[in-house]
């Protein structure tokens, strides 16, 4: 038969790149689950009273040439002018050699957060420079690995206070020189917490009584405060002083670790990451060492493996708030890895002098523009300063703005005469002249750059310039030029797996495809230099694409409208929970606090609900893994007057599409509650179900799992919230974007009005190119491909939780509990045997302990599912092994994995078993092998060892 014109279009030809079994493997997989097609797959799998009729109708699918060009039309609307408002974001340059080996590389950006730290020796070593950089320039003795923000670290940072102080106030205080968009997002944080936040001027405000004292450094109009007595006082007041602070003006400015400070945090974003209008962008946050246990976010630990060799490990993980639950101190569950990754490389690349070069100039700069200003008859808001000059224009603002605009440039407006410039990297001789002309309106002065710079004094004060040295790690020294930098990126890299190695099957968190096409569009410099608060005329298309963006997800949800503030799926769920509050107090009914959370929810849910000042009571589940009605019933009926709302995953995080989930809202909202849907496992329902339509009234999506923005190593994420239309009013705002949120809008989540900006251009290409049918599809393979899992693991492993047919949701939870009894085999041991395969291993011990969480993906192709499943299977041959006596305990493949190349090419082999049994355990590995670049690692040794030691400067040359 002749094809069609519309066939050789190939107008869906995208949707079989991203879904990975071919139609032929897909018959045979239905074979295999006994169904007779996808259909009947989905009836028998998918309760019918949740099914839409027809899919979600979004429009056809685009090849990807047509969604790029649509995209870059759009991207054609933003005007990209120089922004020097500063207000904590900076144009940056990111040095080629980490833009293409870092932030475009697969290698990177599709690994998986680092709980299996064999395989993720690569990263973790990043993050230890990361925080090494961090924990220098601070002078701070402890850092985390990142965080999602400037502002909402000022908020843990608050909360952190509120936990060590032993200040009996309940009062926090906040200087007013700090960014307004950090004090607004502490503001949103600390109202359902009861924390009362007074907000002035910092030699006042050391007076009152309260907690902790936040203050900025240097401030949000430029000038540099000496806080070291006002700290001292604050100490002996008994408040924890946290600052946030600039780590570019750290390289010249005297550190606040150095003069006292109990919490540092701030934003790394001027380290080589671009703006994209709000993020993603680390944040970082550093402690004195007595608060290390209580410091929210991850920590990455110096440990050793079983061989004795140096090795990373995520430390103190018994502290991380998804495990702690309802008794969490923070809902963070993970961290911004990719961006932290690129600012310590970028460190690496230029080193303490280049660091300090980069600074120095942008310095010099300032002091030349600002000794131009005053000539040309300005008065200046501050006497000392980084980058960052507050002008005192009067009259002449509107005016000068007007020039600005005339000239490209973006000034800050403080709306009351005041006009604020923040230089940066990108500044140059040319950029000040122009200013000087915008300023003045003349195009010619009796004075030049060159003049100035001879003479204009620095602005620094003499008092709080830095005397230490920083960054002496012989890391830092190690990697000046591109080749050295290049291979060192390459031999991190290759110490990972990620998603261009092989299958990452994660439950409740996994790892799809991140189409290359998807990704081009986060470098373009029309997304990525804008400014977040750049005036809107400028940010057209960026305006375009949100609302199309949330015009596509409300429709595949089912909800009225949607925010795409939360730059997380924690945030999420603390923006919908907010909501609900908001909803509550509106109808005069604030003392509805009582959030029913099942027992097999993700961590988060009850962690959300406590900082949302929520009281938590878990519902019990059955043995088939789905709620218990009737403790439901009777915890609604015991709390109806109180019943805030339920937190329900659905499917549920047992892998199943629970059939009573209409009843569950029914019965939540018969008693005054509202539903709160985790749509952590939405790709199960996208394109055959909405569950806007189901009853939920809140959901958050995941982003970085349903519409395949990359994991990025633990980081970035998105987690916009849709919300059914009586709850539209209270979505969150900003105060510095109008239009933003709801009429009765709740304070804003995140730092930028937009969360992470950059990357939605990511799902939007996702979602174009796959159409209305390619979504349907999409999650109807992925329900698929767990089955065909589970089927063909049935007689090796029993599949704890299935349906009312005996089908999963999108996920199969196998239980290995019994192994511990009958080969002393534990689920971590069947991890560490999976990297000999070359595999990540599934979710260990979630939701139930002793288990393995396997969620295969849309994207795996049959042979790809095959190989993962012969490496299962060879597993439980080798657990029986040990079962029957074959193998001596403790001297099996199974007990020293993973196998690294050293132990294979040792000189002896002592070992009961043939090397090749051990670092070959499958045919296919002979021809590509991956070699874990460290044996099993010592857990504890890593949490008493949290930091790296320098060595000595003498160290360099041989390291070298």
């Amino acid at each position: 038969m002749r094809p069609t014109l519309a066939d050789l279009e190939q107008k869906d030809d995208f949707i079989g790149r991203h879904i990975g079994p071919r139609e032929a493997h897909i018959q045979s997989m239905l074979r295999t689950v006994g169904a007779t097609s996808l259909d009947d797959l989905v009836a028998r799998t998918v309760p019918a009273a949740i099914l839409e009729k027809s899919p979600p109708a979004i429009g056809e699918p685009m090849t990807e040439s047509e969604a790029l060009q649509k995209l870059q039309e759009i991207a054609r609307q933003n005007k990209v002018y120089r922004s020097l408002i500063g207000l904590g974001y900076y144009d940056t340059v990111t040095p080629n050699v980490i833009l293409r080996n870092v932030l475009q590389n697969p290698g990177w950006y599709t690994a998986y957060t680092p709980y299996q730290p064999e395989i993720s020796q690569g990263r973790l070593e990043a993050l230890i420079n990361y925080q090494q950089m961090v924990m220098d320039l601070t002078g701070m003795p402890l850092a985390n690995a990142s965080m999602l923000d400037e502002a909402t670290a000022a908020a843990e940072a608050m909360t952190l206070a509120r936990r060590v102080s032993t200040q009996p106030s309940n009062v926090f205080l906040v200087s007013g020189d700090c960014h307004p968009q950090t004090i607004a997002v502490i503001e949103t944080r600390a109202r359902p917490l009861g924390i009362s936040v007074i907000v002035g001027a910092a030699e006042d405000l050391v007076q009152q009584d309260g907690f902790g004292l936040l203050l900025q450094y240097p401030s949000t109009t430029g000038d540099i405060p000496d806080y070291a007595a006002l700290t001292k006082n604050a100490q002996a007041k008994k408040m924890i002083v946290a600052v946030a602070t600039d780590l570019l003006a750290l390289t010249l400015l005297k550190p606040p670790g150095e003069w006292g400070a109990d919490i540092v945090f701030g934003s790394a974003q001027r380290f080589g990451v671009p703006l994209g209008y709000g993020g993603p962008h680390a944040a970082f946050f550093a402690v004195k060492d007595e608060y290390k246990r209580s410091t929210p976010g991850r920590i990455v630990g110096v440990s050793v493996d079983s061989k004795g060799k140096p090795a990373y490990r995520l430390a103190l993980q018994t502290r991380e708030q998804h495990i702690r639950r309802e008794k969490a101190t923070s809902n963070i569950c993970t961290a911004q890895v990719l961006l932290a990754n690129i600012a310590g490389f970028y460190a690496v690349y230029h080193g303490p002098e280049g660091l300090k070069t980069i600074a120095t100039r942008i310095h010099r700069l300032t002091a030349v523009l600002a000794a131009g200003l005053v000539r040309l008859g300005f008065t200046l808001g501050n006497n000392s300063c980084f980058d960052t000059l507050t002008i005192q224009a009067g009259a002449k603002a509107q005016d000068i703005l007007n020039r600005a605009q005339q000239h490209e440039i973006n000034l800050r407006d403080f709306g009351d005469g005041r006009l604020g410039v923040a230089l940066d990297e990108k500044s140059t001789r040319e950029e000040v002249v122009r200013l000087w002309q915008v300023f003045s309106g003349q195009s010619a002065f009796g004075f030049n750059v060159e003049n100035l710079d001879e003479t204009a004094p620095d602005l620094i004060p003499a008092a709080l310039c830095r005397t230490s040295a920083y960054l002496a790690h012989p890391t830092f020294h190690l990697y000046r030029s591109e080749t050295e930098m290049l291979r060192y990126l390459r031999q991190l890299e290759h110490k990972d797996i990620a998603l261009n190695r092989s299958m990452i099957p994660l439950g409740s968190c996994t790892m799809k495809l991140n189409a290359t096409a998807e990704m081009i569009p986060i470098s373009w410099p029309e997304f990525c230099d804008m400014h977040p608060f750049a005036p809107a005329d400028q940010a057209e298309g960026y305006r375009v694409l949100l609302k199309d963006l949330e015009k596509k997800l409300s429709i595949l949800t089912g909800f009225a409208a949607v925010s795409l503030q939360p730059n997380a799926g924690s945030q999420g769920e603390y923006a919908g929970l907010l909501v609900i509050r908001a909803y509550h107090e509106s109808r005069g009914e604030a003392h509805r606090n009582v959030c029913l959370i099942p027992s097999s929810a993700h961590g988060t849910n009850p962690a959300s609900a406590v900082m949302a000042g929520m009281h938590v009571v878990v519902v019990a589940c059955d043995s088939n893994g789905n709620i218990d009605l009737n403790d439901l019933r009777a915890q609604a009926i015991a709390h109806k007057n109180d019943l805030a709302a339920l937190m329900v995953t659905y499917p549920s995080t047992h892998g199943v599409f629970e059939e009573e989930i209409r009843e569950i809202c029914r019965i939540i909202h018969e008693h005054g509650g509202q539903v709160y849907m985790d749509g952590a496992n939405f790709n199960a329902l996208v394109g055959l179900a909405c569950p806007g339509h189901i009853g939920a009234d809140v959901m958050h999506m995941n982003l970085h799992k349903t519409f395949c923005i990359p994991h990025g190593g633990g980081g970035p994420g998105v987690g916009p919230i849709g919300v059914a239309e009586h709850l539209a009013s209270f979505l969150p705002g900003h105060p510095l974007a109008v239009g933003v949120g709801g009429v009765d809008a709740n304070g804003p989540v995140s730092a930028a009005p937009y969360g992470s900006a950059s990357i939605l251009p990511i799902s939007w290409v996702y979602i174009s190119l796959m159409g209305t049918e390619g979504l349907k599809r999409a999650t109807e393979i992925a329900i698929l491909n767990a089955n065909y899992i589970a089927k063909r693991l049935e007689k090796h492993y029993a599949t704890l939780y299935t349906g009312r047919h005996g089908f999963v949701a999108h996920e199969c939870i196998l239980d290995t509990r019994s192994f511990k009894d009958s080969a002393h085999v534990s689920v971590d041991d069947i991890a560490k045997r999976l990297m000999d395969f070359g595999f990540h291993a599934p979710t260990m011990s979630f939701p139930v302990p002793g288990t393995l969480m396997i969620e295969p993906t849309e994207s795996e192709s049959k042979a790809e599912l095959d190989r993962f499943i012969e490496a299962m299977i060879v597993i439980r041959e080798e657990i029986a092994k040990l079962e029957n006596g074959s193998w001596p305990q403790g001297d099996n493949p199974l007990h020293l994995a993973p196998h690294t190349l050293a132990d294979l090419t040792a000189e002896e082999w002592t070992r009961s078993y043939p090397r090749q049994t051990g670092a070959f355990p499958a045919p296919h590995l002979l021809a590509d092998k991956f070699w874990p670049p460290v044996n099993r690692i010592d857990h504890v040794a890593g949490d008493r060892n949290l930091v790296c030691t320098c060595p000595p400067v003498a160290a360099y040359s041989a390291a070298a």
